[in-house]
């Protein structure tokens, strides 16, 4: 067995999520959700499937995210893993129950904005993600001007008042 890593690329801005599914289904299903959950969402989806003719299957509402979300499959190759990238202004914060709830799927292991690298263990039979480094290592504990700067920028952004 070979470990390896594969980096994810993306401009910094965009968020993606990461996870495990069990099912070709899982493509409309997902798709579904998330137009149903954000109207207007700007998204790509891709699906890597893991038996028969082993494709990655590919949806979305936006011709760049998708594009971003074959090229980065291709590169994990992964079966039974799938990747979504949202547009810039869209978060997972607004559809990841709603894809946590989706019927096949099995796992999320990231969604985030950061740089992130995949950690695969390569077999003779195929890959699997053992887990992933999302951002960097922590450089400290947080004093009270950090906790008045959380507070004050989730408030900014609108997320708490």
């Amino acid at each position: 067995m070979e470990i390896i890593s594969v980096r994810i690329e993306k401009p910094e801005n965009i968020n993606f999520i990461l996870g495990q599914t069990h099912f070709i289904k899982s493509v409309e299903d997902i798709h579904e959700a998330l137009v149903n959950t954000v109207p207007g969402i700007k998204f790509g989806l891709a699906f890597c499937e893991a038996s028969g003719k082993c494709l990655i299957r590919w949806s979305g509402t936006d011709t760049h995210m998708i594009d971003l979300a074959k090229k980065n499959a291709e590169k994990i190759a992964v079966g039974h893993s799938f990747i979504i990238f949202l547009a810039e202004g869209f978060y997972p914060l607004n559809v990841l129950n709603v894809i946590k709830m989706v019927p096949e799927v099995c796992h999320i292991f990231c969604a985030t904005a950061n740089p992130v690298e995949i950690v695969i263990a390569q077999t003779e039979q195929g890959r699997g993600i053992l887990g992933v480094i999302d951002g960097f290592s922590v450089k400290g504990i947080e004093d009270e001007d950090e906790i008045k700067w959380r507070k004050d920028f989730l408030r900014k952004i609108g997320y708490k008042f």
